[in-house]
């Protein structure tokens, strides 16, 4: 088990899935590095959420203690100030996630952190910066992380902590859905799914755009505190599911342009629904399944109104060799972020209250605000 933990910490802190074998040879690395820690730039020790295998998170992860590491020339030495509780980062600690990292792992995703030190050739980076790991990478549930600079983007730390921490996986999913699969003026989009993070960015992108919205809901008791609460973001119309099965669905949209565009992260027969607000030749775009069942289309709806049906995954588009382009859209939603255009709801959780925040994002506490870890 200890040398499946240092070999966590080293593939984390450095970037590197090469490790030498071993426990013992691990262990005089870390007694060499001991010896002359006078002479080396070392990061302080650090603590972490781990894994040593897939399964129930609540269940496998751990917070552990893990040591100081050399901060090479070329490497940063961060420490962590937040990081959100994702979904996808539940799914890769259940081994369900299609790219997750090897185990033993740390948690975590994206997130946001101060740099401490530098290495001796780093130029474009000083202690204090605020900076993201752009494009994401693994193991940001940790106290401090070393990796080259070139990981590492330098933002605004006037930015609050919890935005600054979460602007990279939903606001950056909904952006790209709004710009990469029509090109959108006045027209509206429909959604599911409209109270998750990415569904209130899309309201408030689109309305900061001049799109209309129109978003799906769940039934629910609270149904009409939340329709009030979606228009407030700039919402136009918030159906609940029930609502929308009239035999004229598209007779509830009043003035509003039928969509040219929906997004689908539910599945089943909320899919059913978004693809029925669809004007002929509309584009229905999947970026999520949390209904767990599978999209169901007419052959009515192929022919007799040519709807294109579509996938989108953040990941994969950002390993295609875009990340200048996505911290350029990362600069320009956290400028939105300051001027107060875009907001949701999130919970900051003190790091050693890991177990809580964890048990608030499966869901087992009802409707909770996105978990966000301080450190």
């Amino acid at each position: 088990m200890m040398e499946g933990v240092r070999r966590v910490a080293l593939r984390t802190f450095h970037g590197r899935s090469t490790i030498g074998n071993g426990f013992r040879r691990i262990s005089r690395r870390y007694q060499t590095v001991n010896i002359r820690g006078f002479a080396a730039n070392m990061s302080p020790p650090s603590k972490a959420v781990v894994y040593e295998e897939h399964g129930p998170p609540d269940q496998v992860t751990r917070i552990i203690n893990l040591p100081p590491v050399e901060i090479k020339e070329n490497d940063v030495c961060v420490k962590m100030l937040a990081a959100p509780i994702n979904p996808s980062d539940i799914n890769r600690i259940q081994g369900v996630y299609p790219v997750r990292p090897t185990v033993p792992a740390i948690g975590g995703y994206e997130g946001v952190g101060e740099v401490q030190s530098v290495g001796s050739a780093v130029r474009d980076l000083s202690p204090g910066d605020w900076v993201i790991p752009s494009p994401p990478s693994f193991g940001t549930w940790q106290t401090y992380i070393v990796k080259e600079e070139s990981v590492w983007h330098k933002i605004n730390n006037v930015i609050p902590m919890e935005y600054a921490a979460t602007v990279t996986v939903n606001p950056l999913s909904a952006l790209r859905m709004l710009e990469d699969f029509e090109n959108l003026s006045s027209d509206s989009v429909v959604q599911n799914g409209a109270t998750s993070i990415v569904g209130q960015c899309v309201i408030q992108l689109a309305n900061f755009r001049g799109i209309h919205s129109i978003n799906i809901i769940r039934d629910r008791v609270e149904s009409e505190e939340v329709k009030q609460r979606l228009k407030k973001l700039g919402a136009d119309e918030v159906f609940t599911e029930s609502e929308l099965g009239v035999k004229n669905i598209k007779g509830l949209l009043g003035a509003l342009p039928e969509p040219v565009l929906g997004f689908n992260c539910v599945g089943g027969d909320s899919a059913s629904l978004v693809l029925k607000l669809l004007r002929q030749g509309g584009t229905m775009v999947t970026y999520g399944g949390m209904a767990r069942k599978p999209v169901t289309v007419s052959t009515s709806s192929f022919i007799f109104k040519d709807l294109a049906l579509r996938g989108f995954w953040l990941q994969k588009w950002m390993s295609a060799g875009k990340a200048k382009e996505c911290r350029a859209m990362i600069d320009q939603l956290l400028d939105i972020i300051q001027e107060g255009k875009l907001k949701y709801e999130m919970q900051l959780v003190p790091f050693n209250e890991f177990s809580v925040a964890l048990d608030k994002a499966l869901g087992n506490q009802g409707s909770q605000p996105k978990q966000v870890l301080k450190f």
